[in-house]
């Protein structure tokens, strides 16, 4: 019955910070597949097995983690819930130097690198996300969530939280639809091509990360950036690095050397780590030293028709 939730109770070998983890999954403020009531996390998650509302409260006085799920998924859900807390990360061979990367393991002692398992999940958002402002990326896949995607299961209902569309539902959107989201050409067009393979994908996301990296971008539209936001939440890919991004670069640079780094500097900092690359530059970006803000900020475009900002 969609009423009757499936329960979890989780005891993580480390004090998992829950809320942190799984808000890595978050797309902005805004986000109509993800809530918070206090410290505790609900998600609409579409599984492989179906639609299903997550719930997972944060680490009790016994450092247990308990979780609920509703919905045809629930199960695959909560079995995802480990995963998701960073519990099937490999720490093995990494030994952080440097006093940057010292200090940001001090920061977040708790961290891990968590994988969801749901590979369209990371990989729809991500390409709404291609060479435009946050605001721009965040505001058009919560318009194509909101027309497109479905009512979450059980109580997620009530919390006004909303499904991904799906694969075939993408496919089904028309080109002025897209516009209407505020979401280009070449995005849109990427996105219909990739929920024509997006079974295939998935399929892979238990293979050699390389093989993963490699099926991505075979998609037209899918780069060395896409495929690393992918790999690194949906499979957990440690040496994951989203090459091109328009902040990592620098965020990296300032926080070892207090200047910014070209992608081939990032890449020849990276490189002692592999194949914990993505784990460094991750702690780098969010707990190391952060670069002053100086001017404005990129702004985002204003020509497509979008309908209800």
């Amino acid at each position: 019955m969609p009423d009757s939730s499936l329960d979890l109770v989780w005891q993580p070998a480390w004090p998992a910070p829950v809320r942190t983890m799984l808000a890595q999954h978050r797309r902005g403020q805004g986000d109509p597949t993800w809530a918070l009531d206090g410290e505790t996390v609900w998600r609409a998650v579409r599984t492989p097995e179906g639609p299903a509302t997550l719930r997972v409260a944060p680490l009790d006085p016994e450092g247990e983690v308990r979780a609920a799920a509703w919905g045809p998924g629930a199960r695959w859900a909560l079995d995802s819930v480990p995963g998701l807390l960073g519990g099937l990360d490999d720490l093995s061979g990494f030994e952080p130097t440097g006093e940057a990367l010292l200090a940001a393991v001090r920061r977040l002692p708790h961290w891990r690198l968590g994988r969801s398992g749901v590979l369209w999940e990371a990989l729809a958002p991500s390409i709404l996300e291609q060479k435009v402002t946050s605001q721009e990326a965040f505001g058009g896949f919560r318009r194509m969530v909101q027309r497109f995607g479905d009512q979450a299961p059980g109580p997620g209902a009530e919390l006004g939280l909303r499904l991904q569309p799906s694969p075939a539902r993408v496919r089904r959107i028309a080109s002025w639809e897209w516009l209407q989201c505020g979401v280009d050409g070449a995005r849109s067009a990427t996105m219909v091509r990739a929920a024509t393979v997006a079974e295939s994908l998935q399929r892979r996301l238990e293979v050699d990360p390389a093989e993963l990296d490699a099926a991505l971008r075979s998609v037209p539209g899918i780069g060395v950036w896409t495929s690393a936001e992918v790999r690194s939440r949906a499979a957990g890919d440690a040496d994951a690095v989203s090459f091109g991004d328009y902040h990592l670069a620098s965020q990296v640079g300032w926080a070892v050397a207090r200047t910014d780094f070209t992608d081939a500097q990032l890449a020849e900092h990276l490189e002692p780590w592999r194949p914990h690359r993505g784990r460094v530059a991750t702690l780098l970006r969010i707990a190391g030293p952060h670069r002053p803000r100086h001017g404005p900020r990129m702004a985002p475009r204003t020509h497509l028709p979008v309908r209800g900002r």
